[in-house]
């Protein structure tokens, strides 16, 4: 299916948001992807050009997990004059850890990177997308946004705040023409497994996610995906 549309990736150059960025590409998008590290990015943005040479990919470096730099992605992506038709707030971190053993810190980090980088790059978009009464925002939460588990800590809170975020900006945009999409991953294989031990067929790949999230960027106007939940095919781990 051609899709045609300008697609703003957060976390774009590797693991999950790499494959949003290929289903999309493959999907005739345009793509502006950010992620911290701009030799990843230009990694990413070589492939993609390689592999689908129709398409026009954009890279930023900012750190989202400061507020400020998150508000300055999102005003440079308006500067370049993007019409965002899908937003995809992916940026992440994760720190395995007990709430009363993990980092000091680790709350106040991966609630900057996991929340803070959607609420900021979201609101800075928001009113060119709301002049235009259109688009979709896909914020990528995970299986520990609703269920919590051992060694979670404060990626798991982190989760559950992003989940309640999205369903907060589902309901407050309703009447603006926007949809809002929150999905719940479980365990994707990426190069972060690797060495693991944990076998690659035991788990979903990038891929299977990346797909579901086009399928529902795909649906006509009058309908939304509010809650994408996927999981292994033998369950959580």
């Amino acid at each position: 299916m051609v899709l045609s549309k300008h697609v703003v990736i957060t976390g774009g150059s590797k693991g999950l948001g790499f494959a949003f960025a290929e289903a999309f590409a493959a999907g005739g998008c345009s793509l502006v992807l950010c992620a911290r590290g701009e030799k990843d990015l230009d990694k990413a943005a070589a492939s993609l050009r390689e592999a689908y040479p129709g398409i026009t990919v954009v890279t930023a470096a900012f750190d989202l997990g400061r507020p400020e730099a998150a508000k300055a992605f999102g005003q440079w992506v308006l500067d370049k004059g993007v019409p965002v038709d899908i937003l995809i707030n992916n940026a992440g971190r994760f720190v395995m850890g007990n709430l009363f053993d993990e980092p000091e810190g680790s709350l106040e980090d991966m609630i900057g990177t996991n929340l803070y980088s959607a609420y900021h790059v979201t609101r800075t978009l928001l009113p060119s997308m709301m002049a235009r009464r259109s688009g979709h925002i896909f914020n990528i939460c995970s299986i520990a946004s609703l269920q919590a588990y051992k060694y979670g800590g404060s990626y798991s809170v982190s989760k559950f705040a992003l989940l309640g975020f999205s369903k907060n900006l589902r309901e407050d945009l309703k009447p603006h023409g926007i949809k809002v999409t929150a999905v719940c991953p479980g365990a994707a294989y990426t190069s972060s497994w690797e060495g693991s031990g944990v076998e690659p067929g035991r788990i979903m790949t990038a891929a299977d996610v990346a797909q579901m999230v086009f399928a529902a960027a795909s649906l006509s106007p009058q309908a939304t995906v509010e809650d994408i939940v996927l999981r292994p095919q033998l369950g959580d781990l």
